[in-house]
């Protein structure tokens, strides 16, 4: 089985591709101009900051980009298209030969383009009585189309695919997860030697599920010996089926030709002097290689708050990267809403020290959560260890442990081998201290010493 992926993303851009029409029209046909609707002569104009979103997607998806670029007209006719044809790039995409990693498996990418949104169908009426409306406030959108290989080898690839890179997008260009809903995916299958193609799939559910029934049909065309058709077909969510809707064009259907009323753009400097920044799963990669622990724990981390993933990193510095993460996912995870909030290098500090002492034993486990959930709230706190015992009863509950060394080990399985101790030291200090003191300092001291065992 081959899939391969076209994949449309709106970009969030406040006007569109090549006039100054507002993205966000509230009712229908209240964001459209002469140059959207393809009114004669009207003339696009390229809008920057569009550019600049997709050189970034080509940058982050390691492809190679051309000093220049230009655009071509895509004609086909169809109500959704005033002007009977898009604007988009055929010959001269902003970038080429790119790749995206899914675990340990790449999956390469043949190209990224810009091109405008047609307008938007609706179909109204009894069935069979029907009438189309069109709303083109969506024509002349800017769109990023990401062009991947027939790298994909099932429909669960194709979602964990798709998954992984909204996550980056996410991050890499602003989008939300409202604008994710406009993100629309033609996917390409082939189980035998012909392909399919599924138009306009939204949603990852969706994504799966027409790609596992266009899988289970050509498979059983196959095995019933016939031919399978190349066409482009519609996927209906409905009944959870793909539904022929026409024979598949080829590119030469489509009649490109130079755009004459843009220009050719010089891109290549400003692709070099743009800086990439540290998506998230390419983060988590860096954490797990950096500080040895596993891809999940480190996705798991990034994927809950960078704010969280931020501390881990400067934890590390002092304390093993294990008891960072558990303490990550842990009470500093439950208490991540106060803590992003409360942003800034003291607060950051004063959980460091906290953790620092649980490591060298000078605090319980217990002990650091309160100060923790305290400085979530923004109490001020004492980051010193508050144990009520004195100097006198430390020192005869160690003295008291190391006459019974074999006490650390049945501890691990038992706890309740600290009575002996905690006995002992009610018996010889008869009644000074309070059992609730005695129980805390003994319990303390041992855990101490098993965590310096493990380190």
């Amino acid at each position: 089985m081959r899939i391969g992926l076209e994949i449309h993303l709106q970009l969030p851009t406040a006007s569109k591709l090549f006039c100054s029409c507002s993205t966000s029209g509230n009712g229908r046909n209240t964001s459209i101009c002469p140059t959207c609707l393809g009114f004669p002569g009207s003339r696009p104009r390229l809008n920057r900051r569009a550019l600049e979103i997709g050189i970034q997607i080509s940058k982050f998806l390691e492809c190679k980009i051309a000093d220049t670029t230009w655009f071509s007209r895509k004609t086909y006719f169809y109500p959704d298209l005033p002007k009977n044809f898009q604007i988009t790039q055929y010959d001269s995409p902003l970038g080429v030969d790119g790749r995206f990693h899914v675990g340990d498996k790449i999956i390469r990418i043949m190209r990224v383009h810009l091109e405008e949104d047609p307008g938007r169908i609706k179909r109204v009426g009894k069935s069979g009585e029907e009438v189309s409306l069109i709303d083109y406030n969506r024509s002349g959108v800017p769109l990023v189309e990401i062009v991947t290989a027939p790298d994909i080898a099932s429909p669960t690839e194709a979602r964990d695919f798709m998954t992984d890179i909204l996550i980056e997008l996410r991050h890499l260009v602003g989008l939300s997860g409202k604008d994710e809903q406009t993100v629309r995916v033609d996917a390409n299958i082939s189980v035998g030697e012909e392909r399919v193609e599924i138009k306009n799939i939204l949603g990852l559910k969706n994504l799966e599920r027409g790609l596992s029934f266009e899988a289970s049909r050509q498979a059983k065309l196959i095995k019933a010996g016939k031919r399978i058709i190349r066409e482009t077909r519609h996927f209906d969510e409905e009944r959870k089926v793909t539904i022929s809707a026409r024979g598949k064009e080829t590119e030469e259907d489509y009649g490109y030709i130079a755009e004459p009323d843009l220009g050719i753009f010089n891109v290549g400097e400003m692709a070099r002097t743009m800086v990439p920044v540290e998506t998230p799963l390419k983060m988590a990669a860096r954490l797990a290689s950096k500080y040895a622990i596993d891809r999940a724990t480190s996705r798991q981390i990034v994927m809950t708050s960078r704010t969280l993933a931020d501390l881990f990193e400067r934890l590390c510095g002092t304390i093993p990267p294990e008891v960072a993460a558990a303490w990550i996912l842990g009470p500093l995870s439950s208490n991540r809403d106060l803590l992003e909030n409360r942003k800034g290098d003291t607060l950051a500090c004063d959980i460091e020290r906290v953790l620092q002492a649980v490591v060298s034993g000078e605090m319980t486990d217990s002990e650091a959560r309160l100060k923790i959930n305290a400085l979530g709230k923004g109490e001020s706190v004492d980051i010193a260890a508050e144990g009520t015992e004195d100097g006198q009863l430390r020192e005869l509950v160690v003295a008291c442990i190391d006459e019974n060394p074999e006490i650390l080990s049945d501890f691990k399985t038992n706890r309740r081998v600290a009575n002996f101790v905690i006995g002992q030291i009610i018996r010889t200090t008869k009644g000074k201290y309070a059992s609730s003191e005695i129980v805390e300092a003994v319990n303390k001291e041992i855990e101490r010493r098993l965590r310096k065992e493990q380190s």
